[in-house]
């Protein structure tokens, strides 16, 4: 009959929902999601122009965390749901977008009078992810879900009884939140979490890491375009194009040599069997890293507006610390990976020594000469990683 739904042949099932994503391949809507935090990392690293100092560069960390580590468990959960439909993580990233985007626009006065919107979008986030969570856990355990609720659930209620106290409370439930969360992922082993992440997918967790990064370093390219635009002069220019060179150099270093790096890495230490290396490599670590490029590039667009003159001690050290951070965790994830010693700290030690003998150079010295320094140590530092490659490739 007409408008009778048909019915299917005996013996043939309706088809399953399309998966998610292909394993190991990362989803659109992930990157879509990954799109906010470029507004996020840029409206914090406003915050640390010019000549930031304990202050703010307190106020930086404490107000990026929250944020990296509500990313870095959403990638998590999304990790080990390979068979979550295209529509459930749709619906999912853009609740995770509009709680992220609130926490953006919140963050310039998340220590004044928008604390209750940064509160809130963070017990939201957590909202979610109990709920991602408490999918997955069904799916894939048969043990109780206690730390799921504790882990979400409970640091979600601070976060929300946060958006309802005043200064500095609502501060001290934030860092009681994160402060359980970062410890229950760090004693996994122990709690017996380690049986449910058992199932990570190493091909994704690398390339959303990868990801992140371009983010990052896209959002350092943006600073230096944008001061170059509002300082347009020939010294500008000069000072913009060797602050994007840096940018670029850490680039080459990270996607020519971290992510093969990463990749063998995170297989050796699944193949151990250890999930604390695998979460210090893809959790913590990283987040250091990010610091460093973020902090680079604000003492770049420093910079650009006096090249000829000596910098804020500030952006000295933004520039000088910025680098050495990028190289110090370069090098303390190689390790952890289990890379020999003698090769990792050849390169590593001189690195982040001659990036910290930036600081003191950068406070008495035009800019330009800073941001010149720096363009020959990355570049010598790179002709040796090259060189080095080179050589192995042709060894029998």
């Amino acid at each position: 009959m007409r408008g009778r739904p048909q019915e299917m042949p005996a013996g043939r099932q309706r088809p399953a929902p399309a998966a998610a994503r292909e394993p190991g391949r990362v989803h659109w809507m992930e990157l879509f999601f990954d799109l906010v935090f470029v507004a996020f990392v840029g409206q914090l690293a406003h915050g640390i122009h010019g000549d930031p100092g304990w202050a703010e560069y307190g106020t930086f960390i404490l107000l990026f965390f929250p944020a990296w580590w509500a990313w870095a468990n959403i990638v998590s959960v999304i990790n080990l749901l390979p068979g979550l439909t295209s529509r459930s993580l749709g619906l999912a990233m853009l609740a995770a977008m509009a709680a992220s985007a609130l926490m953006a626009a919140a963050a310039p006065e998340a220590f004044g009078e928008r604390a209750w919107a940064f509160s809130l979008a963070n017990g939201g986030l957590r909202i979610l992810l109990l709920v991602l969570w408490l999918v997955q856990h069904r799916a894939h355990s048969t043990e109780p879900s206690w730390r799921i609720w504790v882990y979400n659930g409970g640091t979600a209620t601070l976060w929300l009884v946060a958006a309802l106290l005043p200064l500095p409370a609502a501060v001290v439930l934030w860092a009681l939140s994160i402060a359980v969360e970062v410890a229950m992922v760090a004693n996994s082993n122990r709690i017996g979490a380690d049986r449910s992440m058992a199932g990570i997918n190493i091909e994704h967790a690398g390339e959303r890491l990868g990801l992140f990064v371009i983010i990052v370093l896209g959002e350092s390219v943006f600073s230096i375009v944008t001061e170059a635009a509002e300082y347009w002069s020939p010294a500008a220019g000069l000072a913009a194009s060797l602050g994007f060179v840096i940018v670029a150099l850490l680039g080459w270093a990270f996607f020519q040599y971290g992510m093969g790096t990463l990749s063998a890495g995170l297989e050796h230490l699944q193949a151990q069997g250890d999930l604390t290396g695998i979460l210090a490599t893809t959790l913590f670590l990283p987040f250091v890293l990010i610091v460093g490029v973020t902090s680079l590039a604000a003492g770049v667009a420093t910079a650009i507006p006096a090249p000829f003159e000596p910098l804020p001690l500030g952006a000295a050290i933004a520039i000088g610390c910025g680098i050495a951070l990028f190289y110090a965790t370069n090098a303390a994830v190689s390790l952890r990976y289990g890379q020999p010693p003698r090769i990792v700290l050849t390169w590593g030690v001189p690195t982040v020594v001659i990036a910290l003998g930036l600081v003191p150079v950068g406070a008495t010295q035009p800019a330009a000469v800073v941001l010149g320094l720096a363009v020959v140590l990355l570049i010598l530092v790179t002709a040796y990683v090259e060189i080095k490659a080179r050589r192995r490739t042709r060894l029998p």
